[in-house]
């Protein structure tokens, strides 16, 4: 449907309004969950329910919208098969759209993603904990698999080879079941571990509905950063229509000040909550984010944290 709506409005239809913040930003990163390409055909390998794929009209809405970075380590980059892979990476190699988390074989696959924005220096890792039959081997293309419990040492050494090359180092991750609210011991444990490696940043993703935030040892932990804009059916517990833009205020190499910026996703455009919405999603983030001793103040127009 998003796919569609691009089509019939124009590929600046998708980001709404929001398109005031995304401008704002020096870097803006985000989880691409589907192929973009036109050729490919559906995973046959194994059974599967949903296959995501967007026009390549898509790459003009990324672009307008600010997108420097893109995760393509999740469930949906396989949908199409190799073909389509290949092509979305064709796709974004030609538009200088920067990506990691899937390649044309394991190498390019777990490769780290190295960004130069006004002096900084930043690394990205992107990695997905499903599915298993998506992931890159030595010849094939795929996905950057982990097992959260086997993998971790391999993931250790590329922490430690990102942090050499890097001022700020993120690490971006779609991993856990939809819809759920609260990350699970084994995931806040994991998060903790990563920080404790040099990660400045870990950037989760994969529920479609937003998590707690931790400031874990002056450094961010996003569990769930949820959605931007799709055309899934809205849950009325979920709620999975309201999600946030996580905006990230860097100063002499540290994260200085967090500002959250509350949607509503409607028609397959997302745009600014206002009123009752707006005054929903605090309340919400501030309810998942209470037993991480995390304070937010609501602004007129945002939600903000203080490290």
């Amino acid at each position: 449907m998003v796919n569609e709506y691009a089509n019939l409005h124009g590929y600046k239809y998708p980001p709404g309004n929001t398109i005031k913040i995304l401008k704002k930003a020096d870097l803006v990163i985000a989880n691409l969950e589907c192929c973009i390409a036109e050729n490919g055909f559906p995973w046959q390998k194994t059974p599967k329910v949903f296959f995501f794929r967007a026009d390549p009209i898509a790459i003009e809405t990324l672009k307008y919208g600010n997108i420097g970075y893109v995760s393509l380590a999740n469930n949906h980059t396989l949908d199409f098969q190799e073909p389509a892979l290949l092509e979305t990476l064709e796709r974004l190699d030609k538009s200088n759209i920067n990506y990691a988390g899937a390649g044309k074989n394991l190498n390019e696959a777990e490769r780290i993603a190295l960004i130069n924005k006004n002096n900084y220096k930043i690394a990205i890792l992107s990695y997905s904990d499903h599915p298993y039959e998506f992931k890159a081997t030595k010849h094939n293309p795929g996905i950057n698999f982990i097992d959260l419990a086997r993998d971790f040492n391999k993931v250790k050494i590329k922490i430690k080879k990102a942090r050499k090359k890097a001022d700020l180092v993120i690490f971006s991750i779609h991993w856990g079941p939809n819809m759920q609210q609260y990350p699970s011991q084994e995931f806040i444990d994991f998060a903790h571990k990563i920080i404790d490696l040099g990660v400045d940043i870990y950037h989760g993703h994969s529920a479609h509905i937003f998590q707690g935030i931790q400031i874990y040892k002056g450094k961010l932990i996003m569990y769930d950063c949820g959605g931007f804009v799709d055309d899934y059916y809205v849950g009325p517990q979920e709620k999975n229509d309201q999600q946030l833009i996580f905006f990230i205020i860097l100063q002499n190499k540290k994260i200085k000040e967090i500002k959250l910026y509350p949607l509503l996703i409607d028609n397959c455009q997302v745009n600014l909550a206002k009123n009752k919405v707006f005054n929903e999603i605090y309340e919400r983030i501030k309810k998942l984010s209470k037993d991480f001793n995390i304070e937010i103040i609501k602004e007129k127009n945002y939600l903000k944290i203080k490290i």
